[in-house]
């Protein structure tokens, strides 16, 4: 697709972002802290509309790199992934998808990773719906780095300038973010 459709599309994400997931009211967050706003980004990313914008961001930021699979940690990627993998596969160009899970299941095959089994030096792409101090990137990050997995970059939808682009670098890792804070909280 042109460069022109991804910025229009951009605009329409943010636009989505700003009307329906975007929230002035004191908070805390998932990290602990208390915020004078929240992005409640699970009411884009649960939407077709939302889901398909989001992807097609995602995709265009990568489009460069070499990697075998995209996945996330579950909940905030769940939806994501889903998008990405079938927008890939329209695009022609499918890519493996995998889950994380907070810890391993107890049952079953106790698995940490949901998927395809990833190999050994496997080159893949993390994302994540909202960044604040990284605790889910960091996570996923440690889990996939025990498996001897090489993290490419991380990619979040918006990343709320609150330490988790520095707390991911400090273990390797480059953020990329479809929007910041203040393209959404003005």
């Amino acid at each position: 697709m042109p460069t022109a459709d991804i910025q229009q599309e951009k605009q329409r994400l943010l636009e989505i972002i700003t009307k329906d997931a975007y929230f002035r009211e004191k908070i805390i967050l998932s990290s602990g802290k208390e915020s004078d706003y929240y992005i409640d980004a699970r009411l884009v990313t649960l939407t077709p509309e939302g889901a398909y914008l989001c992807a097609r961001q995602i995709l265009d930021i990568i489009k460069d790199e070499k990697i075998d699979a995209i996945g996330g940690p579950t909940l905030g990627a769940d939806p994501m992934i889903g998008a990405v993998g079938v927008v890939s596969f329209q695009q022609k160009k499918p890519l493996t998808t995998f889950i994380i899970r907070k810890e391993a299941k107890a049952h079953g095959k106790g698995k940490q990773i949901e998927g395809p089994p990833l190999k050994e030096g496997a080159r893949v792409v993390i994302i994540d719906d909202v960044a604040t101090t990284g605790k889910a990137f960091l996570h996923s990050i440690d889990v996939l780095k025990a498996m001897n997995i090489q993290i490419v970059k991380a990619i979040c939808i918006v990343d709320r300038d609150e330490g988790a682009r520095e707390a991911i670098a400090a273990k390797g890792v480059e953020l990329a973010a479809v929007f910041k804070a203040h393209d959404i909280h003005k």
